[in-house]
């Protein structure tokens, strides 16, 4: 895990990686648990029976699953000692580049594209972020991610 002191630490890696996150196994407890939490209970998720003679040989997670480990991958990758408060501010692009397999290990890769002082001296930070799957040449998920901290 990369530990800054303050945003402006953060500020000065503007068009570099950062970070790589730590990495996390999708297993099919996960898919069945945010199949229930969405409501999106697609066989291709979680009939792993269905889904063997499906068009990917076998479950996948959903990209919205995929999606919303950013979190996760964040913060198992950097941390800012004087951050009191990050909150998410959303996304500016999603592409969804290759399926992820039940039992595929995720990690991501964060790189810092802007970042811009907003109230409360805090900072809004744009960051490309590439999901990739272990083994695998192709990215599964990039996406461009907003966040904001506060000290």
């Amino acid at each position: 895990m990369k530990i800054f002191q303050t945003l402006a630490e953060v500020a000065a890696c503007v068009g570099q990686e950062v970070a790589v996150s730590d990495w996390i196994e999708v297993t099919q407890e996960r898919v069945n648990q945010f199949a229930e939490a969405t409501g999106d209970h697609q066989w291709i998720h979680v009939d792993p029976e269905r889904a063997k003679a499906g068009p990917f040989g076998a479950p996948i997670a959903h990209g919205f699953l995929t999606l919303s480990m950013l979190p996760v991958f964040f913060a198992s990758s950097f941390k800012v000692e004087e951050t009191r408060m990050g909150v998410n501010y959303g996304l500016n692009k999603v592409r969804f580049t290759a399926p992820v397999p039940v039992g595929s290990r995720l990690r991501a890769r964060m790189t810092l594209l802007q970042t811009q002082p907003i109230d409360q001296g805090g900072m809004q930070m744009t960051w490309s972020v590439v999901v990739e799957r272990e083994g695998s040449d192709k990215p599964v998920c990039v996406a461009e991610s907003l966040a904001r901290h506060y000290p």
